[in-house]
């Protein structure tokens, strides 16, 4: 799985040009929002880019993986420069966007502004957020439908980044960060064909694997760690366990209420899934309970030499496109 691992992973190709364009984006729309009476404090790196888990744009087929998309935040005064309050950024933003680049294909959603350039292929979110008086490093989100919610770019970096930085450490060659690949990429192949739960967002995603991650780590393969990973993630959505992490504070009583608790390690009162149900809760533990047990059958076929059956499992979890990319180019 090595040479896929490594090909999944945002093309090399783009990295330089991502960090351009971000920087391009970031000075024309910061000049357009301090026009308008903001001040932007700051522009932190943030996302997947960041974090290292983004992934390969691939469309081609029925393997459809949109990849990298990269999160720009835009930190500003929660005051204008008259003094007044702000209480929306949203509008404001969408606002800067068309006007400087009113070709460009753009959407908003809860917390950004999406835009996909045509040209590099690349999608950037637009995240404006408050800054925090006196923490530089906390900020206040303004979602679309008007809550505040208190939040860190920097701290939900070092969240992924410091399991990454421990599995460096150890050893073999399988890390933290592209299991996290690895599960994002297998998520888009079950969501294709999903009965209701058509978006698991990658923060869901971040957390499940560190809470596996916490108690198994990585071992010396990457399908007998997705293995093992895959498993206690069956049982602990299954079993509805709460998953929650002490990285940044402690950890609340239990919501009774809640289908099931995934808490962003940030701000504990953030449940990231409070608005899934039984049944999509449900169906993805039926995801990662079949995935385990493919995941289970890989490993034995490679014990035993059989190539043909592990191909096979690692198709079905991973799309046609693994078939294709699975061996080092000579």
């Amino acid at each position: 799985m090595c040479a896929f691992v490594d090909w999944i992973r945002t093309d090399d190709n783009k990295v330089d040009t991502i960090r351009e364009q971000a920087a391009e984006i970031r000075a024309r729309i910061r000049g357009q929002a301090e026009k308008d009476g903001l001040t932007v404090r700051s522009t932190p790196n943030a996302g997947s880019f960041e974090k290292k888990t983004g992934l390969r744009r691939h469309l081609q087929g029925d393997s459809d993986v949109e990849g990298q998309d990269v999160d720009l935040p835009f930190v500003v005064s929660p005051h204008d420069e008259d003094g007044e309050r702000i209480d929306e950024l949203l509008n404001r933003f969408n606002r800067y966007a068309e006007a400087t680049y009113p070709f460009t294909q753009r959407k908003k959603t809860r917390s950004s502004i999406q835009l996909d350039f045509v040209g590099t292929k690349l999608r950037y979110d637009l995240v404006p957020m408050l800054a925090v008086p006196g923490n530089d490093v906390s900020q206040i989100l303004l979602r679309a439908n008007g809550e505040r919610r208190r939040t860190s770019v920097q701290k939900h970096i070092e969240f992924v980044t410091r399991r990454t930085g421990e599995s460096n450490l150890m050893k073999g060659r399988v890390k933290f960060n592209e299991c996290v690949r690895l599960v994002k990429w297998w998520r888009e192949f079950r969501q294709s064909n999903a009965r209701v739960l058509r978006d698991v967002p990658s923060m869901v995603l971040d957390l499940m694997c560190a809470h596996a991650y916490d108690r198994i780590q990585v071992k010396e393969t990457y399908a007998e760690t997705l293995a093992q990973w895959f498993s206690l993630m069956a049982a602990t959505v299954q079993r509805r366990e709460r998953i929650a992490f002490t990285d940044f504070g402690l950890i609340p009583a239990a919501n009774q209420a809640a289908e099931w608790e995934v808490l962003d390690p940030v701000n504990s009162g953030n449940n990231v899934i409070s608005q899934w149900g039984f049944a999509e809760v449900d169906e993805l533990g039926e995801w990662l309970e079949a995935s385990c047990d493919m995941l289970h059958r890989v490993v034995a076929a490679d014990l035993r030499g059989d190539d043909v059956e592990s191909m096979d499992c690692l198709v079905d979890l991973f799309g046609n496109p693994f078939r294709h990319h699975c061996e080092t180019e000579a």
